[in-house]
């Protein structure tokens, strides 16, 4: 690829939705960050960590099956996992087996039958 953003795909994606997402909450966002301009550089490291952890927790319970599935294909622990599914709640107001991100959908047999044509056939 040319660049780390390769074909630059996602941030086209990304840049169109957001500049959506503003134009419709312009006078919302002005306001609020008038009001505390020191809002956006504050929570930016923590959220955007925090989002990425979450995110990709609930993919990864999405692919292997949950609770138990991610015991068994990831070996994480009772309590790492009980953990995780209480921040996903407080975040995002629901279980990560019911929570739904919007125009994301996701097709488990699909990844593992793509994983398996990933892998290297042992000889």
């Amino acid at each position: 690829m040319p660049s780390p953003e390769g074909e630059g795909r996602a941030k086209d994606s990304l840049e169109s939705a957001y500049a959506a997402y503003y134009k419709a909450n312009k006078s919302v966002n002005k306001r609020i960050f008038g009001a505390f301009p020191e809002l956006r550089s504050l929570l930016r490291g923590y959220t955007s960590a925090r989002m990425f952890d979450l995110f990709g927790f609930w993919l990864l319970w999405r692919l292997t099956g949950g609770f138990e599935g991610m015991q068994k294909a990831l070996g994480m622990s009772r309590t790492g996992m009980f953990r995780r599914i209480a921040m996903f709640r407080e975040v995002f107001g629901e279980h990560p087996d019911v929570y739904d991100f919007p125009g994301i959908t996701i097709d488990p047999v699909a990844f593992v039958e793509g994983m398996a044509d990933r892998t290297p056939k042992k000889k």
